[in-house]
């Protein structure tokens, strides 16, 4: 499935999300880097590393690779940016093409693409190297997971949380919110209309396909326990739906379009005009470097009615294609990047993610920082997307447009529901085998 559907923010903001800080000095590899080189000439061993990221997040790679290729004399990695790189992937993967030896990867579509064959299997590289999967995040460990084979280790993980305009709060005399109720008088209270123009929106209902979240935090979740159909045509879905409703209609702390509205270049978390959103964490260095006069905090998500938790794990990784020529040398950079603790810091404060490796969590740089703590709390909680090779086609074509129209008045919710089920089931059962 595609990546979260995320609320449209300006240019300058969306080519500042990669942003990082400064590169530190590299940790040298926690084991030595694999035997030999190209053979009798005694030459490293050259890997080829596949990407999406340009820019600054380009970049980041480099500082890497560079330091990688610095700590060792065996190897040498060179990262190459792909564009469309899914695509080409695939097609070189069928044609027999040369391969990358290692490849950057949403870990989402790993339900998707490993039936395909396209992916080596690390577990034997993990048992040899006594790398433990408990010191990685267990909900990412399974998204790189099929059919118990492990593919590839966690480099980034993610999870929404609130973020919260703290000068709307106090002025409104409320406190961040910890339930749905809290939040529906927060954002009531924050919220500023001028006659029948809104100046101030409560709280952003922009991304709809956050559904999953609000899911959950319902004591609900999207597919049943066979993992075959859709689950959110009941109660649970429908206590979402009313809650948006009485957000949208009743209260009216939002109005749909109202962040595509605010004009080029504007956004509305940072200028003021948002109380509180659901982001992830790669929006906090953009709000720092942008955001001169916001001062703003972050808790986790609220709770829902019976007190359910919920935020969805996101994140990316690295794996090793079937067809690399160098599926050993490819490991030892991939365990020397995302299962040392050093280098997995250094790639934390190169790029400003956190890392899928747990012990790099336990520096200062995470734990004094009070930004980073509901963001490593909340993914103490959150679940990855359901694993079914159909489910973001469900999503995008049943589910999304369904929510679109009820959200613009156009359907009610339990007809929302029953025709995003119904459309839902046949694309999952339509997608259910991997050709």
């Amino acid at each position: 499935m595609k990546k979260w559907t995320s609320m449209l923010l300006s240019t300058i903001l969306l080519l500042s999300v990669l942003a990082g800080c400064g590169p530190s000095k590299s940790a040298d590899s926690s084991s030595g880097a694999a035997s030999g080189g190209d053979g009798a000439s005694g030459k490293p061993v050259e890997l080829t590393f596949w990407g999406d990221w340009a820019g600054e997040g380009q970049k980041q790679f480099e500082t890497m690779v560079d330091a990688f290729n610095k700590s060792q004399d065996k190897i040498r990695v060179k990262y190459v940016l792909q564009q469309d790189m899914i695509t080409k992937f695939m097609t070189m993967a069928s044609a027999g093409g040369e391969m990358p030896d290692l490849v950057f990867w949403d870990r989402w579509r790993t339900s998707l693409y490993a039936p395909k064959n396209v992916f080596h299997p690390i577990d034997e590289f993990m048992a040899q190297d006594k790398v433990n999967k408990d010191d990685f995040y267990g909900e990412a460990i399974k998204e790189l997971s099929y059919d118990g084979k492990l593919y590839g280790l966690p480099l980034t993980v993610d999870a929404r949380a609130l973020f919260y305009n703290k000068k709307l709060l106090n002025q409104a005399g409320v406190k961040p919110p910890t339930t749905w109720d809290e939040l529906e008088q927060a954002a009531i209270k924050t919220t500023k209309w001028n006659g029948g123009k809104l100046e101030v929106a409560g709280f952003s209902l922009a991304d709809n396909g956050l559904f999953n979240m609000y899911l959950q935090q319902a004591g609900g979740q999207m597919m049943d326990e066979t993992g075959t159909k859709t689950n959110f045509n009941n109660d649970k879905g429908k206590a979402v739906l009313d809650f948006w409703d009485r957000l949208l209609n009743k209260d009216k702390v939002y109005k749909v379009g109202f962040e595509q509205g605010l004009g080029e270049g504007t956004d509305a978390f940072v200028t003021g005009k948002l109380a509180m959103q659901y982001t992830g964490p790669w929006m906090l260095s953009t709000y720092k470097k942008y955001g001169k006069d916001l001062d703003f905090g972050v808790v986790v998500p609220p709770v829902g009615p019976n007190g359910d938790k919920g935020s969805v794990m996101g994140g990316l990784g690295l794996v090793i294609p079937e067809g690399s020529k160098h599926q050993k040398e490819a490991w030892e950079f991939m365990k020397w990047w995302a299962a040392n603790k050093e280098n997995a810091l250094l790639w934390a404060k190169t790029s400003l993610n956190i890392p899928g490796f747990k012990p790099a969590l336990q520096d200062p740089f995470f734990q004094n920082d009070p930004l980073w703590k509901p963001f490593l709390d909340t993914l103490e909680f959150a679940k990855i997307r359901p694993q079914h090779p159909g489910y973001s086609v469900m999503e995008d074509d049943a589910l999304i447009p369904s929510l679109q129209l009820f959200q613009q008045n156009k359907q009610n919710a339990a007809d929302t529901l029953a025709k995003a089920q119904q459309r839902g089931d046949q694309l999952l059962q339509d997608n259910a085998v991997v050709k």
